[in-house]
């Protein structure tokens, strides 16, 4: 059985299962997913847990398989946690994984969690998965995305008995919220919280937000490649400010916004050549998020704008190296930033 994480609460209300395994990367919701079954789990009797943390390729694995033949003395049921930081069990792993989901219907007394990071697509194909998956409730904690930021900080408001004000100013309050928090989830928890610390149940104010709200936002270098394509102008400088304050290589945002850039022109010139949209985004790994970005402003770039947009890319390359590049701020995020808002200006929603 597969859930989500907003199908977790209803399935817990009909009882636990014996076999729970949660894959994500992001630390506070898995987290908060984990000790829902954990509560649930000591209300209903499994008071003694034991976990085993896999790490290295001579772990253990008799030991866990034992665990629910083994019980305490002093406890009738018992919670079993496997955590596998690396995603990867490796070969004794993969056959215990495997037998552990064969044998977790019968163990009536063992609740079995495993969690796992966010895996690869290979990962989820593999055979100890799929075991685990067909005989588990699984559970993909994903990432809160940026657009979906704000919804979830006025959901999280809302569970503490307080919400912003309605019509615009509510939304620039969320936006700004979003702003300072991006790409760190946990923080943005803690700052949530300590508004039911300094304000009452009730409305909050833009004001009161701006205030309290600390700038504790994190970026991602690949998520630029996100707010790039979307033509997101302000975002993009802010993401490249914080990139560099946070001291992320130069060459690694350079070779985000080149990869984007050659997969653009590919993709054009694959469509050019007669070949359908689809079948070119594929032969060019270009999926989920991406591909639906990809679709929206292809239209929009020709082939000669993207011969631009690659020569540019060419030169920004050799001032990120530390050449004097003619046309070019000889400082490497002052040339990152030029390449990257030209990108975004001509993906921008018009």
């Amino acid at each position: 059985m597969q859930l989500t994480v907003a199908q977790l609460p209803a399935h817990l209300q009909k009882g636990l299962r014996h076999l729970y395994v949660l894959h994500g990367d992001e630390p506070l919701l898995m987290q908060e997913v984990a000790d829902a079954i954990r509560n649930l789990a000591r209300t209903q009797g499994y008071t003694e847990r034991t976990v085993y943390t896999v790490q290295g390729a001579h772990f253990d694995w008799s030991e866990v398989l034992a665990a629910g033949g083994a019980l305490s003395l002093f406890a009738d049921k018992q919670l079993v946690e496997i955590r596998i930081p690396s995603g990867k069990p490796g070969k004794d792993g993969s056959a215990a994984l495997q037998n552990l989901a064969e044998g977790a219907p019968q163990q009536e007394d063992t609740l079995t969690l495993i969690t796992l990071p966010r895996l690869d697509a290979a990962t989820r194909k593999s055979a100890w998965f799929a075991a685990l998956e067909q005989s588990a409730v699984s559970i993909a904690v994903d990432t809160v995305e940026r657009n979906a930021l704000p919804a979830w900080i006025a959901q999280r408001l809302q569970q503490q008995g307080q919400y912003v004000q309605s019509g615009e100013q509510g939304q620039q309050a969320l936006q700004f919220f979003a702003d300072r928090v991006e790409g760190n989830l946990l923080a943005a928890h803690q700052e949530i919280q300590k508004l039911a610390l300094l304000h009452p149940p009730g409305e909050l104010t833009l004001q009161a937000i701006e205030a309290a709200v600390l700038n504790v936002a994190r970026y991602d270098v690949f998520k630029l490649s996100e707010a790039v394509l979307s033509g997101n102008i302000l975002r993009v400088h802010r993401m490249l400010e914080g990139l560099q304050a946070e001291g992320e290589t130069p060459v690694l945002v350079h070779y985000t916004l080149g990869e984007d850039i050659r997969a653009l022109k590919r993709v054009k010139d694959a469509v050019v050549a007669g070949k359908p949209m689809p079948m070119a985004l594929r032969e060019q790994r270009v999926w989920g998020v991406r591909e639906r970005q990809f679709e929206r402003v292809m239209p929009r770039l020709s082939v000669a704008r993207l011969q631009g947009l690659l020569q540019a890319a060419h030169q920004v390359d050799g001032v990120v190296k530390g050449l004097k590049t003619p046309g070019w701020p000889a400082d490497a995020w002052q040339a990152l930033e030029r390449l990257a808002l030209r990108l975004a200006h001509l993906c921008a929603v018009r």
